[in-house]
C-alpha cells in the first residue's frame, strides 16, 4: 500500500516534457522539504521543477543577487572599475548582520567590496557598493526595484540592498532564478562566487564562503546563501556540467542542512535528465530570400542560432525543424530585418525558435536609383 501511494505521488508530480515523463531520477513536490523551490536552465529559462514558485517570501542575503547584478552591469558598461576606491560612509559602516566591520572614512576598492559581499555576505560592503553606484542606498534600492520590473519580477519588492528582514521586503523563487539568470550572463561574477577563501586588508581579514556546496558538489559555480529568522535558510545554487547550466533556488528551509541537500537534489535531477543539443539548421533556412521591387532580386540571410537546445537526455536526434519564410519580401529590406524563423519541436512541443535575418540591406527601386544605375552602365561602356 505504501509503495502504491509513493508511486501515485510520483506520477502526480512528475515533470513532463513533450508529453513524456522524465527519467527515473525525479524530484516530487511532496519530497521537496523546502516550502518554495524552483529549478531553471540558465540559457533557455526553461523551468524544470517548481514548487510554489510565485509564493512571496523573505529571501535574506539572496537579495544581494540583484545588488551584484547592478554592479556587474556598471562594470560592464565602464561606469565603474574594479580598481576604483570607495570611501565608506557612516551609514554603510552602521549595518548589522554579516559584515567585515567597515569603518567610516575607510577606503576599499570595488574589487575588495565585491569579494566581501559575495564570499562573506557582508552587508556593510553591499551598502557601500550601492552608495557608490547611486549616491545613496535609497536611490540604489529604487534602481533594484526598477530592474526587477524590467525583468518582470512581479513577486518582488526590495526595501534594502543586503537582505535583513524588513516588512514588505519579499520575492519568490521564480524571481530569484530570473535575476540569477541575468547575473550569470557576466562570467566575471564567478571569480567571486567560486572562491572558497580570500583575504582583505593585507591578510588581516579572512573571508570564508558560506556556500558549502563549493566543497562538495561537482560543477558548482555559485551563487548565494541567506539566513534570517523570517526567511529561514535559503539557497540560490548555480552549477554547470557538459554545457548544461542550472539554477536551483530554495526558500524557507528549516536549517542549512536542508537547504544544501534540497538544492543539490534539484541540481542532481537536472543533470540526470537533461542535456543540450546543437541545433541542426536546415539547408533551406540559409538560402537567399527573394526580394520584390528591390535593387537586388535576392538578399543573403543569417540565422540566430547561438542558443543551444535543452532536451531530455537521449532525445536530441528526435528534434524536428520547420522553416517558415516570407515569400518575396517587399523592398526596402534593412540589414538584420527578420524574414522568417526556424521552429524546433520535440513531441509536438516547441523547444526554441531562431530568427532568420537579412544579412544586408536592399533598397527599393525608384526612378532616381534606376537612372543612376543606367548612367553608371553608360559610363562603363
Amino acid at each position: 500500500m505504501k509503495l502504491r501511494k509513493t508511486a501515485a505521488c510520483f506520477l502526480a508530480s512528475a515533470i513532463t516534457f513533450a508529453g513524456l515523463p522524465l527519467g527515473a531520477s525525479a524530484v516530487s513536490a511532496q519530497e521537496m522539504k523546502a516550502p518554495s523551490a524552483i529549478l531553471m536552465e540558465a540559457q533557455t529559462g526553461k523551468v524544470l521543477f517548481e514548487k510554489n514558485p510565485h509564493e512571496k517570501r523573505a529571501c535574506a542575503s539572496i537579495t544581494k543577487v540583484m545588488t551584484l547584478l547592478l554592479v556587474m552591469e556598471a562594470l560592464d558598461s565602464g561606469k565603474i572599475g574594479l580598481s576604483d576606491k570607495v570611501s565608506v560612509s557612516q551609514h554603510a559602516a552602521s549595518m548589522g548582520g554579516s559584515q567585515i566591520w567597515l569603518k567610516p572614512g575607510e577606503t576599499m576598492t570595488v574589487d575588495d567590496l565585491l569579494k566581501a559581499t559575495v564570499i562573506a555576505s557582508a552587508n556593510d560592503c553591499a551598502v557601500a557598493l550601492g552608495e557608490y553606484l547611486a549616491g545613496s542606498e535609497e536611490e540604489f534600492v529604487a534602481q533594484m526595484n526598477s530592474k526587477a520590473k524590467q525583468l518582470h519580477m512581479n513577486d518582488t519588492v526590495f526595501k534594502n540592498c543586503y537582505g535583513l528582514d524588513e516588512d514588505g521586503h519579499v520575492t519568490s523563487t521564480w524571481d530569484i532564478a530570473t535575476m540569477s539568470r541575468e547575473l550569470v550572463r557576466y562570467p566575471r561574477i564567478f571569480n567571486y562566487t567560486k572562491t572558497w577563501i580570500d583575504y582583505l586588508r593585507g591578510g588581516k581579514t579572512q573571508l570564508v564562503n558560506t556556500n558549502k556546496l563549493l566543497k562538495s558538489y561537482k560543477g558548482i559555480t555559485g551563487l548565494k546563501t541567506g539566513t534570517t529568522s523570517k526567511a529561514g535558510s535559503c539557497m540560490d545554487a548555480t552549477a554547470q556540467r557538459n554545457g548544461v547550466s542550472l539554477i536551483a533556488v530554495v526558500l524557507g528551509c528549516p536549517d542549512t542542512k536542508v537547504r544544501f541537500s534540497s538544492a543539490a537534489s534539484l541540481l542532481d535531477y537536472g543533470f540526470a535528465n537533461w542535456s543540450v543539443a546543437v541545433p541542426s539548421i536546415p539547408k533551406e533556412a540559409t538560402n537567399p530570400a527573394e526580394v520584390r521591387n528591390g535593387m537586388e532580386k535576392q538578399v543573403a540571410v543569417d540565422v540566430d542560432s547561438g542558443t543551444s537546445l535543452l532536451v531530455p537526455k537521449g532525445k536530441g536526434g528526435a528534434v524536428k525543424y520547420q522553416v517558415s519564410m516570407q515569400k518575396g519580401v517587399a523592398a526596402p529590406v534593412k540589414k538584420g530585418q527578420v524574414l522568417g524563423k526556424i521552429i524546433c519541436t520535440l513531441g509536438g512541443e516547441t523547444l526554441q525558435e531562431y530568427n532568420i535575418r537579412a544579412k544586408t540591406s536592399v533598397e527599393k527601386i525608384s526612378f532616381s536609383s534606376v537612372f543612376h544605375m543606367l548612367l553608371l552602365e553608360l559610363l562603363m561602356k
